[in-house]
């Protein structure tokens, strides 16, 4: 997507040469015209895959994830990743890394939102080391649930992430395709 890239090379303020912050487009602030152009590419790319659900983690998922779901006219469900009072206590969890957090954090989807019979479509904003990716996947198979692949907004490919993913053997589908952040400069595939 030329337009995504765009406004990343506009918008993007790269903090190290792993870290790329996307606050303007994906992360703090959303617009709601360009989401929904992405909404539209990954349920474009994924036509045809009779997806019962789209699943992402929350918080930077959900924008894009929603927009996808509306395009394929079905529910959306993310994983929390805070407990609440509210929080069900029958729920599939994982713990994991979070790469830009630089803390452990829990995964948290309810039992009652995935069944065997679902076959998901799994959308993320960035795929870095893919730590989250990983777990929300471990989820989808103790569920029983089928997972029909992954759209990612960026990929990260200087870092492990999506090969990760597509070593499973999973489908991994991105809008943009970062190879580095040297000198000062933001590089794509």
């Amino acid at each position: 997507m030329e337009e995504l890239k765009q406004r990343i090379l506009e918008q993007g303020v790269i903090l190290s040469d792993q870290v790329l912050k996307l606050d303007a487009i994906l992360n703090h602030q959303v617009d709601p015209l360009l989401i929904m152009k992405m909404g539209r590419e990954f349920a474009r790319r994924f036509e045809g895959e009779r997806i019962t659900k789209v699943i992402t983690v929350e918080t930077s998922g959900i924008p894009v994830a929603f927009a996808t779901a509306l395009e394929l006219k079905v529910p959306m469900v993310f994983g929390k990743r805070k407990k609440t009072l509210t929080s069900d206590q029958d729920s599939y969890t994982e713990r994991v890394p979070s790469f830009t957090k630089g803390i452990v954090t829990d995964i948290m989807v309810a039992k009652s939102f995935l069944s065997p019979e679902d076959r998901l479509l799994f959308i993320d904003d960035i795929i870095a080391n893919g730590d989250a990716a990983r777990g929300l996947i471990r989820i989808i198979q103790r569920a029983g649930s089928e997972l029909v692949g992954m759209g990612v907004v960026v990929e990260k490919k200087f870092q492990r992430g999506a090969d990760t993913i597509r070593e499973q053997g999973i489908r991994l589908e991105s809008l943009v395709r970062i190879t580095g952040l040297s000198d000062n400069q933001i590089h794509f595939d």
